[in-house]
């Protein structure tokens, strides 16, 4: 990860917990998920990696869980206040795609928050992730994902003049539109981010070692309304009551082909292959 996205979470480090209603409605999901996949840790205990852990929370759903939580990330910032909340975590300041630690050091890994979707080097990620996971433990990871509703409402605005506030120009979202794999495409507020299709994301994990167990898909139904309209601390009431209803919907379709096929963030469960395999 570069020093830039260090600083764009650094800038973010005070106010990063104040969840918005988008990303509210992403960790209720994701870490539902969690508790199901990863769950408790062994009677014997286990290790647990929080990768792109920002202010820790999925370690601290680990710890609840009685793993022993460790967490890296790029902002310092951030991982400030993931030591106020876990002083208990190991927690280091390094990047995905160089990771700190020994080969098969982890039990399990949750790489999550789109960190993935930040990386410069996404198979090289993988890989450092596979590296230090042992053989037989399992990744839960999500990222943006592409196709999906919230795109269709981009490429929306880029040709209306931006009417929706994306950010993204006609030329961009042409590219967009025409690109096969390694989709990257800015954010407001966040800056580019790669947008991973399931596939592709499938054969990323292949090559670094792990076997597909599950997927599901975040933000479907949610996407009706435009992500923009979302990301913002308070949103209009009609607006809010909608919203609600459509974050039930899309919680209960979430493990559902249609919502893998369409949803903003994609989440897999992917597990280490023993070498023998």
């Amino acid at each position: 990860m570069s020093s830039t996205v260090a600083r764009l979470f650094d800038a973010m480090a005070d106010t990063y917990d104040d969840l918005e209603p988008w990303y509210e409605h992403l960790y209720d999901v994701l870490h539902a998920i969690l508790r199901e996949t990863i769950g408790q840790a062994p009677a014997g205990g286990g290790s647990a990696l929080d990768a792109g852990c920002g202010t820790g929370f999925q370690a601290a759903l680990l710890a609840e869980l009685g793993w022993r939580p460790y967490g890296v990330d790029v902002s310092p910032g951030l991982l400030a206040v993931a030591r106020r909340r876990l002083p208990g975590a190991v927690l280091a300041l390094g990047s995905v795609e160089a990771l700190p630690y020994a080969d098969a050091h982890f039990d399990a890994i949750v790489c999550c928050g789109s960190t993935l979707s930040f990386v410069d080097d996404p198979a090289r990620a993988l890989v450092e992730l596979g590296r230090v996971l042992r053989p037989g433990g399992r990744l839960l990871l999500d990222c943006e994902h592409r196709p999906s509703l919230d795109l269709a409402w981009t490429l929306g605005s880029a040709l209306a003049g931006d009417a929706l506030g994306y950010g993204v120009t006609p030329r961009e979202a042409w590219r967009a539109l025409n690109a096969r794999d390694g989709l990257r495409l800015s954010y407001p507020g966040y800056g580019p981010l790669w947008l991973f299709s399931s596939r592709q994301l499938t054969r990323l994990l292949g090559a670094a070692g792990f076997r597909t167990v599950r997927g599901w898909g975040v933000h479907a139904v949610t996407s009706l309304i435009p992500s923009t309209l979302l990301h913002r601390p308070r949103v209009p009431r009609a607006v809010a009551a909608a919203y609600r209803a459509l974050c039930r919907l899309d919680a209960a379709v979430a493990s559902t082909a249609p919502a893998r096929a369409l949803a903003n963030s994609l989440v897999i469960l992917a597990e280490r292959a023993h070498p023998s395999a």
